[in-house]
C-alpha cells in the first residue's frame, strides 16, 4: 500500500492482551475514525497472565511481528504507539482542583489542559500521601474528568465560556511500577516508543459508551482473558473504575482440565462452543475426542456463576452499593454463553439490559479492510481514540547514568528528574558551612556558615539549571553542590562591640574599645568565638585598664580620681565618666557648695580601733540628749525607731562602700555610723594603726546624714 495516500497523522494503537496482541492503525476524518489496518497475533506461549507480562522478550517479539505486518499494510514505518494497561492491582484517587483568573477570561483549550494537568498532579500527591511507606511504587496511568465547574457551578464544557474561576472533579488511576515497566520494555524491544498510555477501561469507554449515553447510570464490563475491567457512568460523567482478577482464562483452564488438553486447544474448544453444536479435538494422549457446546456450558457453569457474582458485586460497590440501570459488555470473555444473563440476575435487573456491545457502538468507525465489527474490537479502537483525548505519557531520561521513567505533564524540568531518583534536595542548592552557636549577654546567637558552590548541571552536554526543561532521552548530569566554610566570628564582629566607650581622662576625651568576658575570662575584640561560648559585653573599664590602654606609667604615690572622687585601679569607669590622677593636693567637687578641700584631711579621717565602739556609743547618747532637750533634729537614735514613725515613712538607699554597693533599709533617714551595721569589719581585732573613714572623698563625720549613691570608704590604715 502506498504510504503517500495518508496525508494526515496515523495513530498506532496496541491492545496487549493476555491471549493476543491486537494492533490498529488509523486516522481521523471529520467525525469518523478510519481504521486503515488491523492485525492480530496470539501469544505462542502463556507469556502474559492476568493482564501482566511474564515473558517480556516473547511479548516484545509478538509486538514486533504485529508492527511489521501493519507497516507492510500502510506503507509507513511506525515508531510511536499508544498502549493501555489492564486494571490489575488498580487504585484510583478522586480529587478536585480549581484555577482562578485575575478577572473574567474566555476559557480556551490551554486553560482546560492546564486545569486537568493540575488535577492529575494533585491526585498523584494525594495518592503518595495515602500509600504505605514501604509499598511498591505506583504510576498514574490514566485519568478521567468527572465534572467541570464554571465559577463554582457544574458545567459540561468550559471552552468558550467567560470565567473568573474554573474547576474540575477528576479520577486518576494508578498501577504498580512493575506492570507499567513491563509494558514499556516490551514495546521498546519491538523498536517502538510510547506516545500515550491509558487504562483499558478508559480506552474501552471511549467507544462503548458515547457521551450522549453517559447521563445514564451504566456499567461497562470489559471481559478479557486475565481480568475484567469495569467503569461506571452517570450524570454525563465517568464516576469510577475497578477490576476483578478473573476472566476468560479461568474458563479455558477448567475446559483444559476436563478435556485433558493443553491451554491452546482448550481455548479453541471454548471459542468453537459459541458457534458449533459439536466440537472435535485431540487430547494429550493423541486420541480424537468430541464434546457438545451444551457439555462445555455445563463444565463452565459454576465458574460463569462465580465470575458473574464477582462482577455484579464490584459494579454495585463502585456504584454506591446499588445496581446500575444497564451493563454494556465488551471483550472476548464476554461472549461466554450464559454470562450476560447471569450478570443481570445477580444485579437484579432485566436480562435485556445486559448486552454485548460491538457493531452498535461503531457507527462512526470506518474500516478500509474487510473486518467484522464485534465486541473484540472495542478496546483496540478505543486505545487509538484515547490518543486524541489525552496524551499523558511517561518519558525516559538518563540521570547521572541511571535510566529513569517520569510521568510527563509537558512541564518537566531537571528538578522533577532529581526528585524522581531521590537526589538530595540540598545537593542541588549551595550548602552553607557549619553554623556557630553562642550567647551574648544571655541571649542565643547564631552565625551562619558561608555558602558553597551551586550544583553543576548539564543536559546533553549543555550548561543548564534546575529549572531547565527536559525531554525524552535527555542525558542529565548533576555534580552535587558543595558546602561553604564554617562560620567564623570574632568578638569585634559583634554589633555590641562596634561602638567604643568614651571617657574623659585628665580633661581629654578618649575612646576605648569594649571588652568582652568570654566564659568568665576577659578577651579582646580579636578573640575568635567558639561553639557554645558564653559572652558578656562589659559596659565599663577599670581605672587600671584605662591606664594600660593609654600605655602610661604612673608614680605609685599618685592619687586616682573617678568623677572627682578618690578611686583606685579597680574602680569601674562607665560611659562619659571622668578619670584623673595627680600628685600632692587632691581636689574634689563638693556636692553642696563645690568648694575645694585639702587632700591631707583624709589623713586625719581615722580613729584608734579601741575607741571605735566607744565612739559609736557616744554618738547614740548625743542623739538621746538632743531628743530629751527638744533640740533633736527629727532624726532617730541609731538602731531605734520613733514612736510615731509609720512603716510607709521607711525607705531604702544604696551607697557604695569600699567599691561595692550596700543597701541600707528599715529607716526613714540614715547617718554615717549606720554603715558599720551593714559591713563586715571586726573592730575587736585590729589590723592596722587605725580606721580610715571617708564620705565622697573627704573625711567623714559619724553623725552626718548619708544619701542615695554616696561613696564611702572604711578601711584599716597601715
Amino acid at each position: 500500500m502506498d504510504g503517500k495516500r495518508y496525508t494526515g497523522q496515523l495513530v498506532f494503537g496496541l491492545d496487549i492482551g493476555t491471549r493476543s496482541i491486537v494492533g490498529t492503525v488509523g486516522y481521523k476524518s471529520g467525525d469518523q475514525f478510519v481504521v486503515a489496518a488491523q492485525r492480530v497475533k496470539e501469544h505462542e506461549t502463556r507469556a502474559m497472565l492476568d493482564g501482566q507480562i511474564h515473558d517480556i522478550q516473547k511479548v516484545g517479539d509478538t509486538i514486533r511481528y504485529v508492527k511489521e505486518q501493519l507497516e507492510a499494510a500502510v506503507g509507513r514505518k511506525l515508531s510511536e504507539v499508544c498502549i493501555a494497561a489492564a486494571g490489575r492491582v488498580l487504585k484510583t484517587v478522586t480529587t478536585h482542583v480549581e484555577y482562578p483568573f485575575t478577572g473574567d477570561k474566555e476559557v480556551d483549550q490551554e486553560d482546560i489542559y492546564g486545569l486537568i494537568s493540575a488535577g492529575v498532579e494533585k491526585a498523584y500527591q494525594e495518592f503518595l500521601e495515602e500509600k504505605e511507606e514501604d509499598e511498591i511504587k505506583f504510576y498514574c496511568v490514566g485519568h478521567s474528568v468527572v465534572r467541570y465547574y464554571l465559577n463554582g457551578y457544574p458545567m459540561g464544557n468550559l471552552e468558550g465560556h467567560k470565567a473568573r474561576i474554573i474547576g474540575v472533579d477528576l479520577i486518576a488511576t494508578f498501577l504498580p511500577d512493575d506492570v507499567v515497566d513491563g509494558l514499556y520494555k516490551a514495546v521498546e524491544l519491538a523498536g517502538l516508543s510510547v506516545s500515550s498510555l491509558t487504562l483499558e477501561p478508559i480506552a474501552a469507554i471511549q467507544l462503548a459508551i458515547p457521551e450522549r449515553f453517559r447521563m445514564l447510570n451504566i456499567a461497562l464490563l470489559d471481559v478479557g482473558a486475565g481480568t475484567s475491567d469495569i467503569s461506571i457512568t452517570n450524570d454525563g460523567c465517568i464516576l469510577a473504575y475497578g477490576m476483578i482478577p478473573v476472566a476468560g482464562d479461568a474458563l479455558t483452564e477448567e475446559i483444559a482440565r476436563h478435556c485433558l488438553v493443553d491451554f491452546a486447544t482448550a481455548e479453541q474448544i471454548k471459542r468453537d462452543a459459541g458457534e458449533m453444536e459439536t466440537i472435535s479435538y485431540m487430547d494429550i494422549m493423541l486420541l480424537p475426542q468430541t464434546i457438545t457446546s451444551e457439555e462445555v456450558k455445563k463444565i463452565t457453569a459454576n465458574l460463569v456463576e462465580d465470575m458473574a457474582i464477582q462482577a455484579a458485586d464490584k459494579i454495585k460497590e463502585l456504584n454506591g452499593d446499588k445496581p446500575v440501570s444497564a451493563v454494556f459488555v465488551v471483550g472476548g470473555g464476554g461472549k461466554i454463553p450464559g454470562y450476560t444473563e447471569a450478570i443481570a440476575d445477580k444485579l437484579g435487573i432485566a436480562r435485556q439490559r445486559v448486552a454485548l456491545r460491538g457493531e452498535e457502538v461503531m457507527q462512526q468507525i470506518v474500516f478500509e479492510e474487510d473486518i467484522k465489527k464485534d465486541s473484540l474490537l472495542v478496546t483496540p479502537i478505543g486505545i487509538c481514540l484515547n490518543f486524541y483525548e489525552q496524551s499523558n505519557n511517561f518519558i525516559f531520561v538518563s540521570f547521572n547514568d541511571s535510566r529513569i521513567k517520569i510521568y510527563d505533564n509537558n512541564k518537566l524540568n531537571v528538578a522533577d528528574a532529581a526528585m524522581q531518583v531521590q537526589f538530595p534536595n540540598d545537593g542541588l542548592f549551595p550548602k552553607r558551612g557549619k553554623e556557630l552557636n553562642f550567647t551574648v549577654n544571655g541571649k542565643q546567637r547564631m552565625a551562619r556558615g558561608q555558602l558553597g558552590e551551586a550544583a553543576v548541571i548539564t543536559i546533553n552536554g549543555q550548561t543548564a539549571d534546575i529549572h531547565s526543561p527536559i525531554h525524552a532521552n535527555d542525558i542529565i548530569k548533576v555534580i552535587e553542590s558543595t558546602a561553604g566554610e564554617k562560620a567564623k566570628m570574632t568578638v569585634g564582629d559583634l554589633s555590641e562591640t562596634t561602638e567604643n566607650l568614651t571617657v574623659l581622662v585628665n580633661e581629654k576625651k578618649i575612646e576605648v574599645p569594649r571588652f568582652a568576658c568570654v566564659n568568665g575570662v576577659l578577651q579582646s575584640k580579636y578573640y575568635e568565638i567558639q561553639e557554645g561560648d558564653s559572652i558578656e559585653i562589659l559596659n565599663y573599664y577599670t581605672v587600671g585598664q584605662i591606664i594600660a590602654f593609654m600605655d602610661v606609667v604612673l608614680d605609685p604615690h599618685m592619687n586616682l580620681y573617678v568623677n572627682h572622687m578618690l578611686a583606685d585601679r579597680d574602680t569601674p569607669v562607665y560611659e562619659n565618666f571622668s578619670v584623673s590622677w595627680t600628685f600632692g593636693q587632691a581636689q574634689r567637687m563638693d556636692a553642696d557648695v563645690g568648694d575645694m578641700e585639702e587632700a591631707d584631711e583624709i589623713e586625719d579621717a581615722y580613729i584608734e580601733p579601741a575607741d571605735m565602739e566607744e565612739t559609736k556609743d557616744e554618738v547614740k547618747q548625743e542623739y538621746v540628749k538632743d531628743k530629751e532637750s527638744g533640740s533633736a533634729r527629727g532624726e532617730n537614735v541609731p538602731g531605734e525607731e520613733s514612736a510615731g514613725e509609720s512603716e510607709a515613712d521607711k525607705k531604702s538607699i544604696q551607697v557604695i562602700v569600699n567599691h561595692s554597693p550596700i543597701t541600707l533599709s528599715g529607716k526613714d533617714r540614715y547617718i554615717y555610723v549606720d554603715v558599720f551595721d551593714a559591713i563586715d569589719i571586726d573592730l575587736s581585732r585590729p589590723r592596722g594603726k587605725g580606721i580610715v573613714t571617708t564620705l565622697n572623698g573627704r573625711r567623714a563625720q559619724y553623725m552626718e546624714p548619708i544619701a542615695q549613691g554616696d561613696v564611702i570608704e572604711v578601711y584599716w590604715r597601715s
